[in-house]
């Protein structure tokens, strides 16, 4: 299921955009205001967000560059302006497309399909020789292949993608196996221990980067260079 993140100050646009999106699968988070989106996104997870521009306070402008200094998520800017000042200010803060009020709601989901598959092509992350490739499903080091299982494969994928960020147990269980699994801590950790070994015996050195924080969970370091 794809998670978005709406932000708009105008409560009424937030609920008619979920009414658009909510039957198409995808499932909606709100944020009210520009700061509240920034912090959802430094310690959440979204695959897309939908970012409104005349804002008080925090503008959308603001809140597009703020993001993009701490995640890769698509943002698609929803504004009442259609002057190509503005578009083009928007799409040089870092948005990946743009939509303006009203809209209709087939283009709306048309262009956050397009952009969730575009990014889904671009799905390929390294580290140290260490490959990850989403499109092909394949874990590599030096060209040499790891074999993993589908679990493992996506767990190390998330947070491969996703450095420098922790999460816990409960939220790699959303984010991996779903919502309304059943799936326990403890799953995780086995996964986790498997993966691990696996990595280590193709000389890669998973625990300088796959990191667990005690008491919390595990993060992606993405760098151990200084």
């Amino acid at each position: 299921m794809v998670k978005a993140l709406l932000v708009d100050d105008e409560q009424r646009m937030i609920d008619l955009i979920r009414l658009y999106l909510e039957p198409e699968g995808f499932r909606c988070e709100k944020a009210v205001s520009g700061e509240e989106a920034v912090e959802k996104v430094k310690i959440g997870s979204f695959d897309i967000v939908l970012l409104d521009i005349m804002m008080p306070g925090m503008s959308g402008w603001e809140v597009c560059q703020s993001i993009r200094e701490i995640s890769k998520v698509p943002i698609i800017m929803v504004t009442a302006r259609e002057q190509k000042e503005d578009i083009v200010k928007g799409l040089k803060l870092g948005a990946d497309d743009y939509i303006t009020k009203p809209f209709d709601a087939d283009e709306l989901i048309a262009r956050m399909e397009a952009l969730l598959r575009r990014t889904v092509k671009e799905n390929t992350v390294e580290t140290d020789g260490l490959i990850w490739d989403g499109d092909n499903h394949q874990l590599t080091y030096r060209g040499k292949p790891i074999k993993l299982t589908p679990k493992e494969f996506a767990v190390i994928g998330y947070m491969m993608n996703h450095p420098n960020r922790v999460y816990d147990r409960h939220q790699l269980i959303e984010l991996i196996w779903g919502f309304d699994s059943d799936t326990e801590g403890r799953t995780i950790d086995s996964h986790v221990r498997n993966m691990r070994e696996k990595i280590r015996n193709s000389d890669f050195p998973i625990d300088d980067y796959f990191q667990t924080v005690w008491g919390v969970g595990y993060k992606w370091v993405q760098s151990t260079k200084s």
